[in-house]
């Protein structure tokens, strides 16, 4: 593979408003004890099963954790920092609103009220190993297990790393990889990430860009994002992504200097379609609800709403919020177009929000994909609205400084205010026959009376 590198230093409802102005009361705040219902609690018999499944994925040795969990010892001295957090819905990582929307989620992480009261009684206990005999066969990860999308059928990894200095400005790097892609191929489920634990630490986030003739299209083709936190692109069925023969990957790299120079890798992994399976629909990853001028005054919380049309009708399969450190939170409702649009009385506007994360993070840029039963179909013409709130207030403990305006920019002290959103488009045809199977599907499930 033939690497290029190009280098670019940077430096450095109104209900919903209240209620993400002040600090959520966790749901268990109050001592487990009261009300459990539970008998004793111990680490190998209650938590460890709890920590297999939903923790150790990245709290191990070598991936993106600070301390690993996969056994008591290593547990243990952390039992009390380990309740603070699940208690108060910060681990595992998952900040949609439970209460707002779709609920219903591929590859939720988060835990149930049960999970949580069982950490949280086990640490009110004096945090006991119980019989090692009661703990799970411990979880092994085999080097395509460290992928969301499954072991991938192609990997693009850069030739060599970039030098990362130890201090300066933000670093945007542009690395053009040529994988020799021999032949067309569609694919299917896409995956960005660090490659290394040390380039983890400093990659604020990378783009990957399909350039299929860089004298041409320098830039190319948006393909897929990485961030801290984000999974990958699973297409709906039926659906892809085509990638030509001779196509070369650029990654931007976003970079932050953490203290020490450091040599940063980053990797692509593509899983395709069959050989001669051509999908129907083209899946596809783009900015929704853009701002272009951000107005963020010091000291303020502010509001920002942005739009998009869809011209055709459409199946929404993900929603990721984007903003930097005052993000505070993101809902994204549609507007439906009005179907009585001939009437002299047409009457208001039908409107419905789809998601929420109300404690937006900025460490955290998770991917929500609905479930395909509740993922969203909309008709042509549906308006997508991105509503953004920004803290910029001394309450904000990210907040780099609170006595600044804020405006929109690509450096982390700036901030953005969009969201990630993977649709595919329709014909109108297949879109009422989805329709129609959602109704049926509806009617077969309600309860009889």
């Amino acid at each position: 593979m033939k690497t290029t590198w190009k280098l670019c230093a940077m430096t450095i409802g109104s209900a919903f408003l209240l209620a993400i102005a002040g600090s959520a009361q966790p749901a268990f705040a109050q001592s487990s004890k009261q009300g459990s219902g539970q008998g004793a609690v111990t680490f190998a018999k209650d938590v460890a099963p709890i920590f297999k499944e939903h923790c150790v994925t990245c709290h191990r040795f070598g991936s993106i954790a600070p301390m690993s969990l996969m056994t008591y010892e290593e547990a243990r001295p952390w039992a009390r920092s380990i309740r603070a957090k699940v208690v108060d819905r910060e681990m595992p990582p998952w900040h949609i609103d439970r209460n707002v929307g779709i609920t219903k989620f591929k590859d939720d992480p988060s835990l149930t009220d049960s999970q949580v009261k069982t950490i949280a009684k086990w640490v009110d206990d004096g945090a006991p190993m119980g019989n090692p005999a009661d703990l799970p066969a411990p979880r092994k990860f085999e080097d395509d297990q460290n992928w969301f999308i499954g072991k991938p059928d192609i990997i693009v990894k850069m030739d060599k790393p970039y030098l990362l200095p130890k201090a300066g400005p933000d670093n945007i790097v542009d690395v053009l990889i040529d994988p020799g892609f021999k032949e067309d191929m569609y694919v299917a489920a896409i995956e960005s990430k660090p490659a290394d634990p040390q380039s983890f630490k400093v990659v604020h986030h990378f783009t990957t860009n399909l350039v299929e003739d860089p004298e041409e299209d320098p830039v190319g083709l948006f393909l897929n994002e990485y961030a801290l936190g984000k999974n990958g692109d699973i297409f709906p069925p039926n659906s892809g992504r085509l990638i030509k023969a001779g196509t070369k990957i650029n990654f931007n790299l976003h970079l932050n200097p953490r203290g020490e120079t450091t040599e940063v890798s980053v990797q692509l992994g593509l899983k395709l379609l069959p050989k001669g399976q051509v999908p129907k629909y083209v899946a596809f990853t783009q900015h929704m609800g853009d701002v272009a001028e951000l107005d963020i005054p010091a000291g303020a919380i502010s509001r920002h709403d942005g739009y998009f049309r869809l011209p055709q009708p459409a199946l929404i399969s993900s929603f990721q919020p984007h903003m930097h450190n005052r993000g505070k939170a993101q809902c994204m409702e549609v507007i439906y177009p009005d179907v009585r649009a001939d009437s002299a009385r047409p009457g208001p506007a039908r409107v419905e929000t789809l998601s929420c994360v109300s404690a937006y993070q900025f460490g955290w840029h998770i991917t929500y994909p609905y479930a395909d039963d509740v993922a969203p179909l909309l008709p042509a013409g549906t308006i997508v609205h991105i509503t953004s709130w920004h803290d910029n207030t001394p309450a904000n403990r990210y907040n780099p400084n609170p006595k600044n305006w804020v405006g929109g920019g690509a450096r982390s002290i700036d901030e953005m205010s969009f969201a990630w959103v993977t649709l595919t488009y329709l014909d109108e045809a297949d879109y009422q026959q989805r329709v129609r199977a959602r109704a049926s599907q509806a009617e077969t499930t309600q309860p009889q009376h």
